[in-house]
């Protein structure tokens, strides 16, 4: 059962990790764009291309950009979206770890909690 828990955990996060993935691309493909400079130079950040031209193309972020995009992962990877135990999470990969305090979650009937749960 353990080992059953931790693979479902982890199918969710990466499921998670996906659909984010996803709705960027699209975001970003339809045209909208954070607003102001993504650094000091003045670069905007609808200068840079879309999708994967974005890291490898001839206008892609520089280098060092990406490194801090993937340290910035790591860094949520590492210790914000964990399954923290005995902070009031209900489920597997219910990664709220208390931080909504609970006054969302609580309010909901146990239908919609279960609608939640199963998107």
């Amino acid at each position: 059962q353990e080992r059953f828990d931790r693979l479902r955990y982890v199918e969710i996060k990466h499921g998670r990790i996906s659909q984010l993935a996803f709705l960027g691309q699209i975001t970003t493909r339809a045209g909208t764009h954070l607003p102001g400079d993504i650094d000091y130079s003045g670069h905007s950040f609808d200068s840079y291309p879309n999708g994967l031209a974005a890291l490898f193309g001839p206008d892609s972020v520089p280098d060092r950009g990406t490194v801090q995009i993937f340290c910035f992962i790591g860094l949520l990877e590492l210790f914000v979206m964990k399954d923290i135990p005995g902070t009031g999470n209900e489920f597997v990969g219910d990664f709220r770890n208390g931080l909504d305090g609970g006054v969302y979650w609580k309010n909901l009937d146990e239908e919609t909690k279960l609608k939640k749960r199963a998107i």
